[in-house]
């Protein structure tokens, strides 16, 4: 039994197949995780500066910076000490915790 000339190079074909769907998964996975780094690290930011803004101002000052970043304030609670503030907030799918104090 002897191989045809046209039978040479099927195996790159699958090769190539194959490796395209390899990247086109990996990049598919690679760009959701990103997405959910992206948010989180947004939502953080949201609820530092939330925490902050409403050291002085209560709640309401962290409900109104949290707003400018796009999340929404989850909970917002004053201590455990004198002059701290705890907030927590959601962002799209993330949720971020944030503790600011104006105690030297």
């Amino acid at each position: 039994m002897t191989r045809t000339v046209r039978d040479r190079g099927q195996a790159a074909v699958l090769l190539v197949v194959v490796a395209s769907m390899v990247f086109v998964v990996s990049t598919t996975a690679l760009s959701v995780l990103g997405g959910r780094v992206v948010e989180r690290t947004r939502a953080q930011t949201a609820a530092d500066a939330a925490a902050l803004a409403s050291l002085g101002l209560g709640r309401p000052a962290a409900e109104a910076s949290a707003a400018r970043h796009g999340a929404h304030v989850v909970s917002w609670v004053r201590g455990p000490g004198d002059g701290q503030v705890t907030v927590e907030v959601r962002l799209g799918h993330a949720r971020a915790t944030a503790r600011a104090t104006d105690l030297p």
